[in-house]
């Protein structure tokens, strides 16, 4: 079955493809704006293959590098995708600098995106701009109720929701992306995962309703319990009713039934795996500490006098940012911290310092260095003169940087845990 001509090199959109053609799923979305109780996003498996599951997680600049190396590895790759571990529209930043460093660079690639639908409509423009021309969105429910019992909650916005608010907020912004992503052009999959008891009264409705909204192709994915899940105890879904299922709902809409659940790292054909040198790859780019560029010319600095690189990054509440000039380095901006106990403190503070590549202070969580890093900053952690850090960071000789000491005399690296600064 093919969608669309274009589809043709697609192997998710059209099944003959999936013998010749493989696909790359760049893992640069961590964050999600749902939580499904069929979902366990464990980031370290590299056992498991399903949805939400990645070896490491990548900034856009760590993406595109992996990718070059990737297609002189895996020549047959046609398809470029981002399918998590999160969202990707509860990432987009992310999502969107990945896209735009693919198109420039892999032209002749095909991109693709998976989402839950909940954030995509107002990106639907610029993906089209992109040449992004395939979009999945999952629906897992028609009712509000059903909703209700399937995502234990939604962000709408900078709001959390829950029970039949939550479902009926889901369901109001999942059918807007199809309709817009429809009269936009794009060639468009529903996924839909199918919990025996909880939803599959509804799954032949929904693909119906799907189809109706201008859907090319519908997944019905068989529940399986993922360890740590909330639905992690309910029966797994019977083969038989699931190809009744789809029996069904292809009177509305062609079936993909190739699906593999692939995982956000997935690399290769489907049904093929991961090789190990593929995994090799992916964990080198992820160590890869970003350099200043042109959309990241500063560096940030955490300092109480403007001399010294002398404070924790939770305790700063104003960063300098300086950026380099032939043999010195101007301070260019002064900018306020999130306050503690802001909800997503550390996805606000990557949002004051978007234009940094990275930031300088005597010490930091792992959290906070996490976040920060999936949105292209890297933490040094140092002691000292502003302008040696400085020196060192924008000449790519962070190994060089002092480690810091703590009140006890000891490298922060020895107490890390034990509370204060060095918590």
């Amino acid at each position: 079955m093919t969608c669309s001509s274009s589809s043709a090199i697609h192997p998710c959109f059209d099944k003959e493809a999936r013998h010749r053609y493989g696909r790359i799923h760049l893992p640069v979305a961590p964050h999600c704006n749902v939580q499904c109780r069929f979902c366990n996003r464990n980031f370290d498996c590299v056992n498991e293959s399903r949805p939400g599951v990645t070896s490491q997680l990548l900034t856009p600049d760590q993406a595109i590098w992996y990718l070059d190396r990737a297609v002189e590895r895996v020549p047959d790759l046609r398809v470029v995708g981002i399918a998590g571990p999160g969202d990707p529209f509860a990432n987009p930043r992310q999502t969107m600098e990945t896209l735009r460093l693919v198109r420039a660079g892999h032209p002749q690639m095909a991109l693709c995106v998976s989402t839950n639908g909940l954030a995509v409509t107002e990106h639907i423009p610029a993906l089209v701009d992109l040449g992004v021309r395939h979009l999945t969105i999952t629906v897992n429910a028609l009712s509000a109720r059903v909703a209700a019992a399937i995502y234990r909650w939604v962000r709408d916005g900078s709001r959390i929701v829950h029970d039949d608010e939550a479902g009926a907020c889901i369901l109001e912004h999942q059918d807007a992306a199809i309709r817009a992503a429809h009269a936009a052009g794009m060639i468009l999959k529903i996924n839909h995962v199918c919990v025996p008891g909880v939803n599959d009264h509804e799954s032949v409705a929904i693909a119906a309703h799907v189809a109706e909204m201008g859907a090319d192709l519908f997944n019905l994915i068989p529940f399986l319990p993922a360890p740590g899940s909330h639905f992690f105890g309910r029966p797994a879904a019977d083969p038989q009713a699931i190809t009744a299922l789809r029996t069904a709902a292809e009177r509305h809409l062609p079936q993909m039934t190739h699906c593999a659940r692939c995982r956000a790292d997935a690399i290769g054909r489907i049904g093929a795996g991961c090789s190990s040198d593929a995994q090799d790859l992916l964990k080198e780019a992820a160590t890869m500490s970003p350099a200043p560029t042109e959309d990241r010319p500063y560096v940030a600095v955490a300092s109480m006098e403007g001399m010294l690189v002398n404070l924790h990054l939770g305790h700063c509440q104003r960063f300098l940012l300086y950026a380099a000039d032939q043999d010195s380095f101007n301070l260019v901006a002064v900018r306020e911290a999130p306050s503690p106990g802001e909800p997503d403190r550390w996805e606000r503070l990557a949002d004051v310092l978007h234009d940094c590549s990275a930031v300088v202070c005597t010490d930091a969580g792992g959290p906070p260095q996490q976040i920060l890093r999936q949105f292209g900053i890297t933490v040094h952690a140092t002691e000292g003169m502003i302008d040696e850090a400085l020196e060192l960071v924008f000449s790519g000789q962070e190994d060089r940087l002092r480690t810091p000491l703590c009140s006890s005399g000891k490298s922060c690296g020895d107490c890390r845990g034990g509370g204060g600064l060095c918590g």
